[in-house]
């Protein structure tokens, strides 16, 4: 999957404040987070460093998507995802939207042909500013 990263000189708690930030700034929401450590260690015994998904969304940009093509609800929200690499820093990779709208339907680059680069380019600033 095309995506955008950037690592954190911050440990993970930090990182993920800094991110919300950084995706409110660009009109992003977390509609829902999974925290993938804590469910592997329920549901399998397994330790591991943190591993959390954000999932994102910009509702104007949703509502023109949506309103072009339901069927781009099967690629909504926008995953965040914020791993710790386990020395005072933390990886954040942001789904590249593009490729998520292409999965969805190739044919909404025709209905709305600039709604996956301008998600895209929010996105890019987000990760820009996180690593400024």
């Amino acid at each position: 999957m095309d995506a955008r990263e950037v690592t954190l000189a911050a440990p993970f708690a930090e990182a993920e404040a800094v991110v919300r930030q950084a995706l409110t700034s660009e009109g992003f929401g977390v509609l829902s987070e999974i925290d993938v450590a804590a469910t592997f260690r329920a549901k399998l015994g397994v330790e591991r460093r943190a591993l959390t998904i954000l999932g994102a969304c910009n509702p104007s940009f949703a509502y023109r998507g949506l309103s072009a093509d339901p069927s781009l609800a099967l690629v909504l929200p926008c995953n965040v995802v914020l791993e710790d690499l386990g020395d005072g820093r933390t990886r954040v990779a942001l789904a590249d939207p593009r490729a998520m709208f292409a999965l969805a339907d190739p044919a909404l680059s025709s209905t709305d042909p600039t709604l996956a680069d301008e998600v895209a380019a929010a996105l890019t600033r987000v990760t820009d500013r996180l690593g400024a």
